[in-house]
């Protein structure tokens, strides 16, 4: 294969050919296998601007990645150009105007530790190496939402290479409806982020870091748990934000945990979460630390990739009791091959319930919560009977609950669209054919269909025909194991009194 082919593009590239192909072609979730035609690291906006004309010039479709983090893998594909800006590390401060502005492959640990340096918190994410800017572009939900608001309601700029290799300024003035939409529904849809400028919130030193486990307890105490994280969360203050979860682990049986910040000190977070504390065999680590020490404890367990399927659903109103049955038994067995199946709670409210819902693209102001139901296996010849095991319990979920949280995707929804855009859908469509008319920025659940590219011949693609079917053989990947610390928990805390 000839790099003359690749002649145009800039930044590194990656191909087929070279020996870091396999690994530079992985996504977090590893149960997805793709295989890119070229992979483009992109160190600045040019490169960007060069490689969207690039894909647009040899009729090759093109995908955007910066952590690789897609639950869907929707950042990569057969046979495509993938635009990743991961090493376009950036990060500027505006200390008179309180802003930051961040380069498109900066993540959650590189802004968490730049702003905690000038003494500044920072509504990201609880997964380190997802980017920051995909996360705030589908919404951005995190452990400070709910005083600081989603990801998405701190931005204040954004910069983007089109469909035709220009960089636009996106904000309330420039582009003002591509800056709604940006806001909620932007991750791959319009086009390739090259940098977001963020307002940040008031300085903060310290946090209370909120860690409770429950290890081998019953079918009866998860719903007990279930029980009290709605009505916990029905009158809960709006300086904290928790991560819920029951679970059925190959390690710790039925299980069940909390994970959290709260702006405030330790002994008010203590009362506040009396009612969680009071559940029998609760085991807890309620610490005040510093921001970033809190960030970094919550996010240390995540391992470098996962196995799994997922479905995510909004959750607008109180169970009753027999529903908290049935939502519980949805874990109670695990499907063949899994170690891990789950159902994890992740809070709304406060700060993302104050604006309205057509004020930015993210319509679900005012849900409850998000629910999120997943299955992680190791070996993939259960990868199969897994997804299918979510899809049947996502049926048990669908009449309780509305819509999907797009940065928590599932590839199996019939009415994707509405269900992670919902009224806002019609807008969306409009705003992309002005902004993408020739749908280049693509992927299987994007906004629009593709109208530009597949009826012309690809010659890239044409050139390699065969290379995929002989030379990249999934068998390779199958006896792939993650040997993984447990994501979830690492190790019991001492209990404090």
């Amino acid at each position: 294969m000839s790099y003359g082919l690749y002649c145009g593009l800039s930044g590194r590239i990656v191909t087929p050919c070279d020996a870091s192909y396999q690994e530079d072609r992985q996504g977090w979730n590893r149960a997805i296998q793709k295989y890119p035609l070229v992979i483009n690291y992109c160190y600045t906006a040019f490169d960007v601007s060069c490689a969207v004309l690039w894909a647009r010039q040899n009729n090759a479709a093109l995908r955007v990645r910066n952590g690789g983090h897609n639950y869907e893998g929707y950042s990569n594909g057969n046979c495509v150009l993938i635009i990743d800006v991961s090493e376009m590390k950036g990060i500027e401060f505006d200390n008179k105007l309180c802003t930051v502005r961040v380069q498109g492959g900066v993540n959650n640990r590189e802004l968490y530790e730049f702003v905690s340096s000038k003494g500044y918190p920072f509504p990201g994410g609880t997964c380190p190496t997802v980017g920051v800017c995909g996360y705030a572009l589908g919404g951005g939900w995190g452990l400070s939402c709910r005083h600081f608001g989603l990801g998405c309601d701190s931005i204040e700029e954004i910069e983007m290479v089109d469909y035709q290799g220009c960089i636009l300024k996106v904000n309330r003035l420039c582009n003002p409806d591509l800056f709604w939409a940006l806001r909620g529904a932007g991750g791959g849809n319009f086009g390739v982020i090259v940098s977001i400028t963020f307002r940040l919130p008031p300085p903060v030193s310290n946090v209370t870091l909120v860690e409770i486990d429950y290890s081998a307890v019953d079918y009866k105490t998860q719903e007990l748990f279930l029980y009290t994280w709605q009505e916990w969360l029905s009158c809960a203050d709006e300086r904290m934000t928790l991560i819920s979860r029951i679970y059925n682990s190959e390690t710790d049986g039925l299980s069940m945990l909390v994970r959290g910040i709260f702006y405030g000190g330790q002994e008010e977070a203590k009362k506040l979460l009396e009612s969680f504390l009071d559940i029998q065999g609760a085991i807890s680590n309620i610490e005040y630390m510093s921001f970033l020490e809190a960030v970094t404890i919550l996010g240390s367990s995540y391992p470098e990739f996962e196995r799994f399927q997922s479905v995510s659903r909004f959750v607008y109103r109180k169970f009753n009791s027999r529903e908290i049955e049935n939502i519980v038994k949805l874990v109670q067995q695990r499907p063949p091959g899994s170690v891990f199946a789950g159902l994890s709670m992740y809070a709304l409210g406060g700060k993302v319930a104050e604006i309205d819902e057509d004020k930015t693209a993210f319509l679900y102001r005012g849900a409850h919560y998000i629910i999120w139901l997943e299955t992680i296996w190791e070996d993939d010849s259960f990868a199969h009977i897994n997804s299918e095991w979510i899809n049947r319990q996502l049926q048990h979920l669908i009449p309780l609950t509305v819509g999907s949280y797009v940065n928590f995707p599932h590839s199996y929804l019939p009415e994707y669209l509405n269900e992670y855009y919902g009224d806002h859908v019609s807008c969306l469509e409009k705003i992309k054919k002005i902004y993408d008319p020739c749908n280049v920025f693509t992927f299987p659940q994007a906004l629009g269909t593709r109208k530009c590219h597949k009826s012309k011949q690809n010659r890239i693609t044409d050139n390699l025909k065969g290379y995929y079917e002989y030379e990249h053989r999934e068998e390779m990947h199958k006896k792939q194991k993650n040997y993984r610390k447990f994501r979830y928990i690492t190790q019991k805390p001492e209990e404090t009194s």
